[in-house]
């Protein structure tokens, strides 16, 4: 089963796939993580993109969905595809590409999540640079305001956590791959809306839940 999960920055994405992964026995396939191994091994894909991001330019789609068409195909078609097609216009092709190995998308998990609750969640958020471990003002406070409790480091705010930036990046996943739930819906795709509001632990139900009714048909 090749599974896409979606959903915007901050609503779980991460955790969700890691368990996805164990429950089913899937493999974890990650966009960013294919391109630096192809990159690292120095294939040709690999070879081609480093003269792109080396230039400091985009990797251009096709390369991207080579890779993970291929990568797909090396995970016999059991798989989770994270954060991955960001775009409409990388979805349909991704389509054409596994349609010419004879495979195609089964199901897209969507992680359901309302931007107020993702904006307090992400600006809420407290790291450690020193052991990473992570915190939050309101949910997971440590025992001394702004010190770590596992390694005594100073907790800080990444970049990406700011309002301002949190808000770029829900803007840019509303403008671009939100879209994409829409793209495989009309495609006949099975949509399992998810929401991701609730805890961690009732998420990973519901979406077992989901993909065990989605495995019996």
């Amino acid at each position: 089963m090749v599974i896409v999960l979606l959903g915007p920055p901050g609503a779980g994405k991460g955790t969700q796939c890691k368990r996805i992964v164990e429950k089913y026995k899937l493999v974890h396939l990650s966009s960013g993580d294919i391109l630096r191994g192809h990159r690292a091994n120095g294939t040709e894909l690999g070879k081609k993109a480093a003269e792109f991001m080396d230039a400091g330019k985009l990797v251009p789609d096709q390369l991207i969905i080579e890779m993970m068409a291929g990568a797909i195909e090396s995970a016999g078609g059991n798989c989770v595809l994270d954060g991955f097609p960001r775009t409409v216009v990388q979805a349909a092709e991704l389509d054409k590409e596994l349609s010419r190995k004879g495979q195609k998308i089964d199901a897209v998990v969507n992680l359901v999540i309302d931007d107020g609750v993702i904006e307090n969640r992400l600006t809420g958020r407290r790291s450690c640079p020193a052991c990473g471990a992570v915190y939050h003002i309101d949910t997971l406070k440590s025992k001394v305001e702004g010190v770590c409790d596992k390694c005594g480091g100073k907790l800080v705010q990444r970049t990406d956590d700011k309002p301002e930036v949190v808000k770029q990046r829900l803007a840019t996943y509303h403008q671009q791959t939100a879209a994409v739930v829409g793209y495989y819906a009309d495609n006949g795709r099975k949509i399992l809306d998810i929401d991701a509001e609730k805890s961690v632990d009732e998420v990973t139900s519901l979406v077992i839940d989901k993909l065990d009714s989605l495995a019996a048909v």
